[in-house]
């Protein structure tokens, strides 16, 4: 598989907002389910399916203590990766705001007699 398409692969698991809320859980620490299911809007066998996916991707790991499935960030690159997304959303939306305030002050001198 050429590196592009793994990429992809990456960035289309990456695509769910519950799989992000789940990254941005486990930070962190490690969690079992039950700790992770109220902060989330989903319901168990959704969250099921959605751990799963990040498990299969290497993103997270997965442990037993007795009953309990114990859920965690599989390294500090899941961490380095979110980090560097809020950060270009930072830089992105700072750069918005800096638009909207030049189209709202644009706007006002035309509302100027």
């Amino acid at each position: 598989m050429p590196l592009s398409q793994a990429q992809a692969e990456l960035f289309r698991l990456l695509g769910h907002p519950v799989r992000i809320r789940v990254l941005e859980l486990l930070q962190n620490g490690p969690r079992p389910v039950r700790d992770l299911l109220p902060a989330l809007d989903v319901e168990p066998p959704g969250l099921s399916q959605h751990l799963a996916a990040l498990r299969r991707s290497g993103l997270v790991t997965a442990r037993r203590e007795g009953a309990t499935v114990v859920y965690a960030l599989a390294g500090k690159k899941v961490t380095d990766l979110l980090r560097a997304a809020r950060e270009l959303l930072t830089e992105t939306l700072s750069g918005q705001n800096e638009l909207l305030s030049e189209l709202l002050q644009a706007r006002a001198q035309d509302d100027t007699p």
